[in-house]
């Protein structure tokens, strides 16, 4: 018996070995790959929304890529990138603690860790807008930020990179909302050192998980400054990051304004600056960054002029409070993430507001690597594009479902709020949208 008992132990050790070691083989050369593409292919952000979606995509058989085309940066907005650490010295791929980490957070916890709560990142900002001065008087924001799980360091350098840069009498707040996290230093530990932030930080704890939405709801009703700024939990501010978007949103209280997203590399942490680019998607509902026309970067503000972005990456944009209520918040009844960002995006824009991106501020993020597949996240991602194509897409709900015709028969829930919020807000049509704000939807498509 005593036998069998160390064969079973040998056998599973082993298993698990092995296992491990070919999820990590075949990560290690999905990034080396990545990493070796020619340097004309820039780097571009993919939200967890655009990343399920992929999965959801290339699950049903053959399907178009979509092929990113971005503008390459201006010289003075890279002369100040620099390396971190070289990634052959930065990761031990034999090392089981290391692996285990990296699937567990979806970045390099060592590099994390050595970098600490806090750090200085380079201004990525062109020149001319590092000219620009703002008015003293602006409106007050509530930053809100909702994890679940987080990297412990990744967070905190959030919350400090905010509180650094950010001049203390437009930050009314940061709501930092828990949905129900399971690892212990996001607990005792995480309200030890949120005690140097007393006065500023409001943290919530979920009873239950929610997910991203509905948390990020619940930060909302909470927050009692005049603009809501919604940041991911492991992003990085830079300088002037919050004055340009509470200076658009004080000349137009329906515009909703994105700050232009850098790049944070979840393996070496480098912050890597970004070119300047507008959101667009295509009949799949798949984000993509795309082209930003140069005749946008033509008039007398040049590459620092606002940017109209058919529709926002999701994580990180800055809303009017009242105007985010009048507008029917997020559809609460979506789960947990995905396809909230366009659904945002097409109200915003049908219902009578703005959506731009602004080039002169800056907040970078990590593009987290997952490798195992998440069911749950998958389905929620479905139903919730779902909702917004029967809401939203009118007649053109049949270019969706003549790419996805499996997904026909699925339940997407009572939508009858949604829709009596469409016709009391009195918006446009799809077509009105396609027409003005996105007319190169159907070229998108054909082209890439």
């Amino acid at each position: 018996m005593r036998n069998v008992v160390i064969q079973c132990l040998f056998y599973g050790s082993l298993t698990f070995g092995i296992c491990t070691a070919l999820l990590f083989i075949c990560f290690y050369h999905n990034y080396v790959s990545n990493s070796q593409k020619e340097t004309k292919e820039p780097t571009s952000v993919l939200y967890p929304d655009e990343k399920l979606q992929q999965q959801i995509i290339h699950g049903s058989g053959k399907t178009p890529r979509l092929h990113v085309r971005l503008q390459r940066p201006n010289k003075d907005e890279t002369n100040e990138k620099r390396p971190i650490l070289n990634l052959s010295k930065t990761f031990n791929y034999t090392d089981p603690e290391a692996v285990r980490e990296f699937l567990k957070y979806g970045l390099n916890t060592f590099i994390s860790k050595s970098l600490g709560n806090e750090r200085h990142v380079p201004d990525t900002r062109n020149e001319m807008c590092r000219k620009k001065h703002y008015p003293s008087r602006l409106p007050t924001a509530s930053i809100i930020i909702c994890f679940y799980n987080e990297e412990f360091n990744a967070l905190f350098r959030t919350l400090s990179s905010v509180m650094m840069l950010t001049p203390h009498h437009i930050l009314e707040e940061i709501i930092l909302v828990d949905d129900m996290s399971e690892f212990d230093d996001l607990k005792e530990k995480l309200d030890y050192h949120l005690e140097i932030f007393r006065g500023k930080i409001k943290l919530i704890r979920n009873k239950k998980r929610e997910g991203l939405i509905r948390t990020r709801l619940i930060g909302a009703s909470r927050a009692s400054g005049d603009v809501l700024v919604f940041l991911d939990s492991h992003c990085e501010v830079n300088k002037m990051w919050l004055e340009p978007l509470l200076y658009a949103i004080s000349k137009d209280c329906k515009m909703v304004v994105c700050p232009l997203i850098d790049v944070i590399d979840y393996m070496t942490l480098e912050y890597q600056p970004s070119p300047v680019v507008r959101g667009a998607f295509n009949w799949y509902l798949q984000f993509k960054w795309d082209d930003v026309f140069s005749y946008e970067m033509d008039g007398p503000e040049g590459p620092t002029s606002p940017i109209r972005s058919p529709v926002m990456a999701g994580g990180i944009f800055a809303i009017k409070r009242h105007y985010f209520n009048e507008l029917g918040q997020y559809d609460k009844d979506m789960n947990f993430w995905g396809g909230e960002n366009l659904e945002l995006s097409l109200r915003i824009w049908m219902c009578g507001g703005q959506l731009f991106i602004l080039p002169c501020s800056r907040v970078g993020h990590v593009n987290k690597q997952h490798i195992l597949n998440e069911p749950e996240g998958t389905r929620a991602a479905i139903y919730n594009n779902l909702r917004l194509v029967h809401v939203w897409l009118d007649e053109y709900k049949e270019e969706f479902f003549l790419r996805r015709p499996s997904l026909r028969s699925i339940p997407y829930g009572n939508i009858s709020e949604r829709i009596e919020l469409r016709k009391r807000l009195g918006c446009k049509s799809f077509q009105w949208y396609l027409d003005t704000i996105f007319p190169e939807l159907e070229a998108f498509n054909r082209g890439h």
